[in-house]
Order: C-alpha cells, then sequence, then structure tokens
C-alpha cells in the first residue's frame, strides 16, 4: 500500500441543530439523541428566573414565621446547622446567617446548652405575597428582638431581609 491508496475525508457534522426557544416551549422541535441544544437568545427574561406567589397559595404566614424565627434564633446560637434554612433564605441574607452560625460555633461552651425560645410572634401583610414580621425571643437570659421579610417566591416563603436586635 502506497501514500496513493488512501484518501483524506472529511468528518461528517454530528451535533445537532441549534433549537430556538419558540420551537422547544411548543414542541416544534425534532427530537435529538444528542445533548439538546438550545438558542435562549430568543426568550424573554420573564420566562426565567423567581416567579412571585400569591399569599393565598402559600402557607397561614403566623405559624410558618413562628417555626422560622425559632429556626434562625437556633442557627445563630450555634444549636442548628445553617444549611438547613437556605431554602427559606435569600442569598444574602443566609450569607450573613451562615457567617454568624460560624462564629456562634467557635464561641460555643461544651455541654448542654438552655436552647432560645420565640415568645410572641407579630406578622402584617403589606402587600399581596409579602409579610413583615417581628419576633420576641428569649436566649440565655436575654431578650431579643427578631424582624424579618418574608416574600411569596417559586411557591414558597423566603426571606428577604432579616435584622436580629
Amino acid at each position: 500500500m502506497g501514500a496513493d491508496d488512501f484518501a483524506v475525508r472529511r468528518i461528517p457534522q454530528t451535533a445537532p441543530r441549534i433549537i430556538s426557544a419558540d420551537e422547544a416551549w411548543h414542541g416544534e422541535a425534532p427530537y435529538a439523541q444528542d445533548a439538546l441544544a438550545l438558542d435562549f437568545h430568543g426568550a424573554h427574561d420573564e420566562d426565567f428566573g423567581p416567579r412571585p406567589t400569591r399569599s393565598g397559595m402559600l402557607p397561614e404566614p403566623g405559624p410558618f414565621v413562628a417555626r422560622l424565627a425559632q429556626a434562625v434564633v437556633e442557627v445563630v446560637s450555634g444549636q442548628r446547622p445553617a444549611p438547613q434554612l437556605i431554602r427559606h433564605a435569600a442569598p444574602t441574607v443566609y450569607a450573613v446567617l451562615a457567617r454568624q452560625a460560624m462564629v456562634a460555633g467557635r464561641r460555643r461552651a461544651p455541654g448542654p446548652q438552655r436552647a432560645a425560645v420565640v415568645r410572641r410572634v407579630r406578622v402584617c401583610e403589606p402587600a399581596d405575597g409579602v409579610v413583615e414580621a417581628c419576633a420576641v425571643v428569649v436566649a440565655h437570659g436575654r431578650v431579643r428582638a427578631l424582624a424579618l421579610r418574608l416574600e411569596g417566591l417559586d411557591g414558597r416563603w423566603l426571606v428577604t431581609a432579616l435584622t436580629i436586635g
């Protein structure tokens, strides 16, 4: 066999064609076995991201805020791991909670600790899908205040602002 016995052939294109977002959403695109290649340049920004949820489609805010306030106080005092609140807190709020939990974990004395107790919760709804609440908390012989703002996003309450006094 000599060098003339071999021919150079182009490699065939095997990637699927780019499918527009309209074709994908309306089911007009053909099935592709490979990874689905979508063109999202035609999609609208409102198709993606968090979707507001009305209060009627969410759990009752009073009991939810009481349980959430108890969990927040336990995280801040180092008695509960911070990742348990990641689903219910906005990223900026969660970052502050995780940092406070880390500091509290370093300062925490060994042995049993008396748990913080939420004494009273007040809730108001300034708008549909928005709750502003405050809680009175007794922890380690001190009375503290907790203020929260929750917004209904993606079918759940999400803490978007938090202040611990």
